[in-house]
C-alpha cells in the first residue's frame, strides 16, 4: 500500500489560491490514478478530482471545474491540486487517495492520506 501525505493548507481569503500537493512513499505512484477527496464540517468527505496514473485523463466534480487543477509528477512521486478563485466554501479538509483503478467514490481508493485544512475566508 502506498503511504500518502498531504501539505500546502492554509488560510487564504476568497479569490486567492493554494496549491496542495500529496507526496507518495513506499510504492511509486505510476501505477495508481490519484484523486483529491474534501471534507467540510459535519458533512461527508465528497469527490474533488481524479487523475490517470500517466496524467492524461482527468475528471473534476462540476463544484470544482474550471478553478481547481490536477496535476502530478511521478518522477517526484507527488501530485497536485492547484485552487484558484477560492470560495468560503471550499473550505475542507482536503484528502488525497490512490486507486489501482478509476472513479469518483470513496470506496474507489484503498489509500488514504491523513488530510490538510484548507480555510477559506470572505
Amino acid at each position: 500500500q502506498v503511504h500518502l501525505v498531504e501539505s500546502g493548507g492554509g488560510l487564504a481569503q476568497a479569490g486567492g489560491s493554494l496549491r496542495l500537493s500529496c507526496a507518495a512513499s513506499g510504492r511509486t505512484i505510476s501505477s495508481y490514478a490519484m484523486g483529491w477527496f474534501r471534507q467540510a464540517p459535519g458533512k461527508e468527505r465528497k469527490f474533488v478530482a481524479v487523475i490517470g496514473s500517466s496524467g492524461g485523463s482527468t475528471y473534476y466534480a462540476d463544484s470544482v471545474k474550471g478553478r481547481f487543477t490536477i496535476s502530478r509528477d511521478n518522477a517526484k512521486n507527488t501530485m497536485y491540486l492547484q485552487l484558484n478563485s477560492l470560495k468560503p466554501e471550499d473550505t475542507a479538509v482536503y484528502y488525497c487517495a490512490a486507486t489501482m483503478g478509476w472513479g469518483d467514490r470513496e470506496r474507489d481508493f484503498g489509500s488514504w492520506g491523513q488530510g490538510t485544512q484548507v480555510t477559506v475566508s470572505a
